[in-house]
């Protein structure tokens, strides 16, 4: 990576440090993408915004229910509690602790507001991964491109 972009990418996972948003976990994560394929931070944190997305709408969907079910509601927070701890996404899993206190005193309004905190939480973060990815990874991009170029290409060919 050129000098430039490595030292653009240190601010802004530095800035992501300072603000909260990561925690230790996302450097660990990190180095074992230096060490081995270029794309697996990319692949990893894909796959958390993919998987925190449908959660966070799940729970908006349980959440207005008639009657909450509650116990869903919980295993759902501890599922995206777990996987934000385990990329190091340190102010979603710190949200997802507050919806499950809220739930634990089966609180709609609480869950809801908790609820909303980290759905902002996981967007900034999510938008500040994406600007990351792009400083980082310029190649992953073009080749993502081309895929889906040629996806959309074969596609129409059916």
């Amino acid at each position: 990576m050129a000098a430039y972009a490595q030292q653009q990418l240190n601010g802004l996972v530095s800035n992501m440090y300072r603000e909260g948003f990561l925690d230790e976990q996302f450097q660990q994560i990190r180095a074992l993408d230096e060490g081995g394929s270029p794309d697996f931070l990319v692949e990893v944190m894909g796959l958390f915004c993919t998987d925190a997305e449908r959660i966070l709408n799940e729970l908006s969907s349980l959440l207005n229910q008639p009657d909450v079910d509650y116990k869903k509601v919980d295993a759902y927070v501890h599922q995206l509690k777990g996987s934000s701890a385990s990329v190091g996404a340190q102010s979603v899993k710190l949200a997802c602790m507050l919806v499950r206190e809220s739930c634990d005193k089966s609180d709609r309004e609480g869950c809801l507001q908790a609820l909303n905190l980290a759905k902002q939480r996981f967007y900034e973060l999510s938008k500040r991964l994406k600007i990351m990815i792009q400083v980082a990874f310029p190649r992953v991009i073009y080749l993502l491109i081309f895929r889906l170029i040629c996806y959309k290409s074969l596609s129409s060919i059916s």
